[in-house]
């Protein structure tokens, strides 16, 4: 039972939930003004979690034949036959009755939109099938986590000042799509050769890496206007500065012949942006209220 769960773990790739939950906690603090409750807090870190399992195990499964034949993803848990279906399915459900239970928790509005999120979460595993924006696809779910700590914490988000909401949905947006299409170059060739819709297979790879730094500069203008709509502090300025270096840093890591650095660029650089956007906004907001 114990390695059916490490496996499985392994198989959503857990660890990485520290890179996405900071995005949900901009979204709880900037709702809140500062640390909402600790009942608040704790709920919308479990839906986060079991958020993002709920879409990584439908990942796995939907593409576990595509994994298996693709030489960069056939070692993984599923593809490889060291995780069953079964196995995915199990945890995704318990994942599923979790996150079901979280949004009852956190108030009426989140439990209404669930639906909604859920057909993301799910459905942007089939997107590469159908489109090739499907990296944006998959930054619009990543972005959901952020408008969903926000509606937990003020629930709501069609009026007004719900606007900071909206900005770091479209920053996210972006952001994930962004360095999606870089991390989407190393499979440009298997993408084109098994019909997967994919930017890089569809317009060559140099132009996945100048769209990427586009996208990436529209999302430093995302947070620009959320820092002016917020009038949040100095330090959100100094975290923007600071997050606007790494993305250069990630562009200079990859290029159309050289992908060595990806994973580098992809998870070690990412994670520090989303910390970084994380602590500026915190340190803004507390200066704000002293």
């Amino acid at each position: 039972m114990l390695k059916g769960i490490r496996d499985f773990l392994e198989l959503i790739k857990f660890e990485h939930t520290l890179f996405a939950l900071p995005f949900a906690y901009v979204g709880m603090i900037l709702a809140a003004g500062g640390w909402p409750t600790w009942q608040q807090a704790l709920w919308i870190t479990v839906a986060m979690a079991s958020a993002r399992t709920v879409a990584m195990a439908a990942n796995r499964l939907a593409d576990r034949l595509i994994d298996a034949r693709n030489p960069r993803t056939a070692g993984r848990p599923l593809a490889s036959g060291r995780v069953s279906p079964g196995t995915a399915w199990v945890g995704s459900v318990v994942a599923l009755a979790i996150l079901l239970l979280a949004a009852w928790r956190l108030g009426p509005l989140p439990l209404k939109l669930l639906p909604a999120a859920l057909l993301f979460l799910i459905g942007y595993a089939f997107a590469k099938r159908v489109t090739w924006l499907s990296h944006y696809i998959l930054g619009f779910t990543d972005g959901l986590a952020p408008v969903g700590a926000w509606v937990a914490v003020r629930g709501s988000l069609f009026t007004l000042a719900d606007l900071p909401a909206w900005l770091l949905l479209g920053a996210v947006t972006v952001w994930i799509g962004g360095f999606d299409l870089i991390y989407a170059c190393q499979d440009a060739d298997f993408d084109r050769d098994n019909d997967l819709h994919a930017i890089p297979a569809r317009f060559g790879i140099p132009t996945a890496l100048r769209l990427s730094a586009i996208s990436h500069s529209v999302a430093m203008g995302f947070l620009i206007a959320l820092g002016v709509v917020h009038s949040l502090a100095w330090p959100y300025a100094l975290g923007l500065t600071a997050i606007a270096g790494l993305l250069l840093t990630e562009h200079r890591l990859v290029t159309p012949d050289d992908f060595s650095k990806l994973n580098v660029a992809f998870f070690n650089v990412n994670s520090v942006i989303s910390i970084t956007l994380f602590v500026s906004v915190a340190a803004a907001l507390t200066i704000a209220a002293g």
